[in-house]
């Protein structure tokens, strides 16, 4: 049964960026991963692309034969696309049972009330595909109010519309330390708490929200997202091994592969950890880990890592080599495969 991770999220959120540094770090854990670049308009793609819908349409050649704006090319690719699905069934079919990654564009309309892209993916399920909705959010919309609940009704729209196992992360989550001070804690955002304690923060953004009309159109819209209970969010920094790490034990969770059987090499040991509740991050964690002691937890880390290195003596004792180059355009720089005394063999299976 393949596993696959729809990543939405508004341009700039860090989609492409998302998947060419999940790709890395499935690499490095052994499970065999591949990603698929849904994005018509986009021609040039970090990660190794194994299947481009560019190769069945692009935005260039729609804008031009039909007269239509980058955003209504971008619906009408997907309108082709979900005609000519046995294009996407068959290259799909080529990949076998590796964990798919689909980087999809960033029109907000494809998510949230566009019906093309929910059908294609209704469509996969049915193939047997066990889909989880990543949905990326970046962390700078906590800096102002008015952001922060436009994002939220933006979020709830596309739990609605997708109809998906639905994870919501905030990405460059490791720059909300360099932006003003938040008035509550990260836990606060994260949790969607009581929406009205930042109603008055919303007041004093503009002086026309201090109108009773606004007031009370704000108060709706706070409680219509607390009536709904759906929203909260996950952490994430992309170049952090901690937080991709966790925040993959959430997506496998909600999507279900960490209750299937050991898929690649390594899963055995991943699976295992997986399973360790304790490892999860608690939510005070995160206020610390990223504004209060951001810098002492970066240092922290960075040693933790160097101490790994020189106990493996730089001979993991694996017959998985070093899937992470050492380089300086990698973001995860130095990664190092299971340690050589875990007493576990890693074969990698044949592709």
């Amino acid at each position: 049964m393949p596993f696959a991770q729809l990543v939405l999220g508004s341009p700039g959120s860090g989609k492409s960026t998302y998947c060419d540094g999940m790709h890395q770090f499935m690499g490095a854990i052994g499970r065999e991963c591949s990603v698929v670049n849904l994005d018509p308009a986009n021609d040039k793609t970090n990660y190794p692309c194994a299947l481009d819908i560019r190769e069945l349409i692009t935005l260039e050649e729609i804008m031009s034969d039909d007269q239509l704006g980058p955003n209504g090319g971008i619906l009408y690719a997907f309108e082709e696309l979900e005609n000519n699905m046995e294009w996407l069934e068959n290259g799909l079919k080529e990949l076998g049972d590796s964990y798919i990654l689909f980087d999809c564009p960033g029109q907000v309309e494809l998510y949230t009330h566009h019906n093309s892209l929910r059908n294609i993916f209704f469509k996969l399920q049915k193939m047997g595909y066990r889909l989880v909705a990543v949905h990326l959010s970046d962390s700078f919309c906590l800096t102002q109010p008015s952001l922060y609940i436009s994002n939220l009704l933006l979020t709830l729209r596309a739990m609605l519309q997708m109809d998906l196992p639905h994870i919501n992360v905030l990405t460059k989550i490791d720059k909300i330390s360099s932006y003003d001070p938040l008035p509550f804690n990260l836990d606060y955002y994260t949790e969607v708490q009581d929406l009205s304690y930042l109603l008055p923060y919303l007041e004093e953004e503009s002086p026309a929200m201090r109108s009773d009309k606004f007031r009370r159109l704000n108060e709706a819209v706070a409680n219509l997202v607390e009536n709904f209970a759906l929203v909260r969010f996950e952490v994430l920094a992309v170049e952090n091994k901690k937080s991709m790490m966790h925040l993959l034990r959430v997506i496998d969770r909600a999507g279900g592969y960490v209750f299937g059987g050991a898929e690649g090499a390594n899963d055995t040991v991943w699976q295992v950890a997986m399973r360790n509740e304790g490892s999860m991050m608690e939510v005070q964690d995160i206020q610390e880990r990223w504004v209060d002691a951001k810098e002492e937890y970066d240092v922290a880390e960075e040693k933790e890592w160097e101490e790994q290195q020189k106990r493996t003596g730089g001979d993991t004792g694996a017959t998985t080599p070093d899937l992470i180059p050492d380089d300086d355009d990698d973001e995860f720089d130095g990664m190092l495969p299971p340690m050589g005394d875990s007493g576990v063999k890693v074969v990698r299976r044949n592709q």
